[in-house]
């Protein structure tokens, strides 16, 4: 059975928006009174909120499928939709979130941090919102409402720890950890007993600091071999390495010295994230441990001036007897407190992943070729935005979707890319909503040259057709002078007459 999870990828699905109302009031002695549909309530989003009571990610393994509520739909009497309700996801603190490329979005280092990775859709307008003096009772509700963000998220967890425990699998770590702090991991003669990090809390004085135990490192890790590089992504974020060194230890070809190389080999192979200084550049102690044993003790004496000469401070210890434990801890505590001095808190709790929307209203032209047919791509948050919301069975709205279009200049953009009458355009990304492009008659790029962007260049200027209006008007003017001439030269004669 699983009980511990350090990377797990979540499928969200935000809340879509809820759609607008299409409603005329009705009062006595007033059939038709105006629309009073209502907007529909906006969908809900989905955060990620780091929390010190989470150590894990056990329950997204379990269940990683998640989305919030959608937004409520509008209705008659302006009663507008409900809105959806937010999703809180609590994550352990140390939480990195990167999307399915491996990609880095965010790092939930410090208690709660909020980050909003799903953003959901906006409910649409009712017909109330949408009258106008063009259109006092509007057959339509703005658009539908919009899909709320869905996709993948990898959720990964490095363990924030002030030091961690690093060395050979059987070297005393889990013990020492067990006898400085209240931590009670699995203890047993043979290796790899440790299977994922342990953190226990050790107290030195008036000083708190956690430590971090991580599975066994062995020559080759950085390789694939064994379990402890697998699991180095926990102590990435440590003030300090403690190098427990097994004293007593009855492998053939092995030593202090000799473990230690091979730690700081592969400590040095692994790659952490850019900014980080390197794991075996951190400050390092190091602990021979066992002394308990009086081989152990007396080979731990003859190379602990080795090691000093390398530069590392060095501490005879022993988790059975608790020889040396306390010197240990104040020196790891004096680390850990330089190390926070320098530390600069985080500037802000609360984040969003999604891109800034100041310039939500621009656009591109994109021009593919799909099949050996040219097509024309049209990219932009609100042509996406407004295609997604159109109920396109309605030919109101499709209308009105054509006029939003030309005034945000996507048909002279269409037109100075080429396009014409019957043209297959594309919005959005994918699939996207495919239809052929028919202009409207207005459009200003028909004053382009006088050359017609629809049909070519048989079709009339704008100069053209005044011209042609004023020859017209005159035309009706000289017929209504003849007429009346005619009608008063017919009155003359009737007046001979009698």
């Amino acid at each position: 059975m699983v009980t511990f999870v350090d990377q797990v990828t979540l499928h969200l699905k935000a809340g879509s928006g809820g759609d607008g109302c299409t409603s005329i009031r009705r009062e006595k002695f007033k059939p038709l009174a105006g629309p009073d549909g209502a907007d529909g309530g906006d969908g809900g989003s989905i955060y990620l909120v780091t929390d010190p009571n989470v150590t894990t990610l056990l329950d997204y393994h379990h269940r990683p499928h998640r989305s919030a509520d959608s937004g409520g739909s509008g209705a008659g009497d302006y009663k507008n939709g409900a809105r959806g309700e937010d999703l809180y996801l609590p994550v352990p603190v140390g939480t990195v979130v990167k999307d399915k490329s491996g990609k880095l979005l965010a790092d939930l280092a410090e208690p709660g941090m909020e980050l909003l990775v799903a953003e959901g859709g906006a409910g649409g307008l009712g017909n109330a919102a949408l009258a106008s003096r063009k259109r006092i009772a509007p057959g339509f509700h703005h658009l539908l409402g919009v899909p709320g963000w869905s996709g993948d998220v990898v959720l990964e967890l490095k363990t924030v720890a002030d030091v961690a425990l690093v060395g050979y699998p059987s070297a005393g770590k889990s013990s020492l950890i067990a006898a400085m702090s209240a931590a009670r991991p699995k203890i047993a003669d043979y290796p790899f007993t440790t299977l994922h990090p342990n953190l226990g809390v050790v107290q030195a004085g008036q000083m708190r600091y956690t430590i971090a135990d991580v599975p066994g490192l062995i020559e080759g890790a950085s390789k694939g071999k064994g379990l402890g590089l697998e699991f180095l992504r926990h102590v990435e974020r440590c003030s300090a390495l403690l190098h427990v060194i097994d004293c007593a230890t009855l492998e053939p070809g092995r030593d202090p010295i000799s473990d230690l190389k091979v730690i700081l080999a592969e400590l040095e192979a692994y790659q952490v994230p850019d900014g980080q200084t390197p794991l075996h550049e951190r400050p390092q102690l190091v602990a021979l441990n066992k002394v308990d044993v009086p081989d152990a003790k007396e080979l731990a004496e003859f190379v602990k001036p080795e090691f000093e000469a390398l530069g590392y401070p060095v501490f005879l210890v022993s988790s059975a007897t608790t020889e040396g434990l306390k010197e240990l801890n104040f020196a790891l505590a004096k680390l850990v407190t330089e190390e926070r001095k320098s530390q600069i808190p985080a500037s802000q709790k609360r984040f969003s992943l999604l891109p800034q929307k100041a310039k939500d209203s621009g656009f591109v032209v994109r021009n593919e070729e799909i099949s050996g047919e040219p097509v024309f791509r049209i990219i932009g948050s609100k042509p996406e935005r407004w295609v997604a919301q159109t109920m396109f069975g309605n030919a109101e709205a499709v209308s009105y979707l054509s006029e939003r279009l030309q005034k945000l200049g996507v048909e002279d953009a269409l037109y100075k890319s080429g396009a014409r009458r019957g043209s297959t355009v594309i919005i959005g990304e994918g699939d996207g909503v495919v239809f052929d492009w028919d202009p409207l008659v207005s459009s200003v790029a028909e004053l382009a040259d006088g050359v017609d962007p629809v049909d070519g260049p048989a079709r009339r200027t704008n100069q053209q057709r005044r011209q042609e209006y004023y020859d017209m008007m005159d035309a009706r003017a000289r017929g209504r002078a003849e007429r009346e001439a005619v009608r008063e030269s017919s009155v003359f004669v009737e007046d001979e007459l009698d």
